[in-house]
């Protein structure tokens, strides 16, 4: 958990547009829980609400002073916490290795973590249902450039993010930014096939994690 003075630019994409004060108000099975999402790929933010005609894309100005934020590596603490936020722990409730990542953000004002975009989050699922080892995840995660993702858990934490700047996305934008996810869905999928055959006996899979951690 950290502490840190630096101000960051960072990205949101909003369905309809932000009306009230920023909070941390979006779904409950989030990468990193309910928070308010950022991102420091422009890109990113937008391929998750160019299906909506009222998208908008908003530039943020965050001050990270006096927060308490916890940074979180590429690697597999990174893919079980998303795990358990997503509420892919729930058959080992209660146990020693869910009540680790249940309480990792205890306390924190933010998440720093590498964001699964649309070609990780090929990856991820393929890891949570069995079709690939934690070797190959992580192998997948070197070899992926991943943005990262800024959320903010507490009041405290948005009341440190400005608005810089509002776009509305146009129709042909839209259009564009929906065939630039699918293309990187359909990379993911290759990549993952690709990695899969190659360190197919390697590794552990994500229900031997778990039963490991009871």
């Amino acid at each position: 958990m950290i502490g840190s003075n630096e101000t960051v630019t960072l990205y949101h994409g909003s369905k309809s547009g932000i009306h009230d004060s920023i909070a941390p108000i979006s779904r409950e099975h989030c990468d990193f829980g309910k928070g308010f999402y950022m991102g420091t790929d422009r890109t990113q933010p937008l391929t998750l609400v160019c299906n909506y005609p009222n998208a908008k894309i908003y530039t943020l100005s965050v001050n990270l002073s006096e927060l308490k934020i916890l940074d979180v590596e590429a690697g597999l603490d990174w893919a079980l916490l998303v795990a358990y936020n997503r509420g892919k722990m729930e058959s080992v409730r209660h146990t020693a290795i869910y009540n680790r990542f249940a309480n990792l953000s205890k306390g924190c004002d933010m998440i720093i973590g590498y964001i699964a975009n649309d070609r990780m989050f090929v990856v991820l699922d393929r890891f949570f249902n069995g079709e690939i080892t934690d070797i190959a995840l992580i192998k997948s995660l070197s070899a992926l450039k991943l943005g990262k993702q800024y959320v903010a858990l507490t009041k405290k934490a948005c009341q440190n993010i400005k608005i810089l700047d509002e776009q509305e996305l146009t129709e042909d934008e839209r259009n564009k930014l929906k065939q630039q996810s699918t293309a990187n869905r359909w990379k993911g999928i290759a990549m993952a096939e690709d990695i899969c055959r190659k360190y197919r006996r390697d590794g552990r899979f994500f229900d031997e994690i778990l039963k490991a951690g009871e």
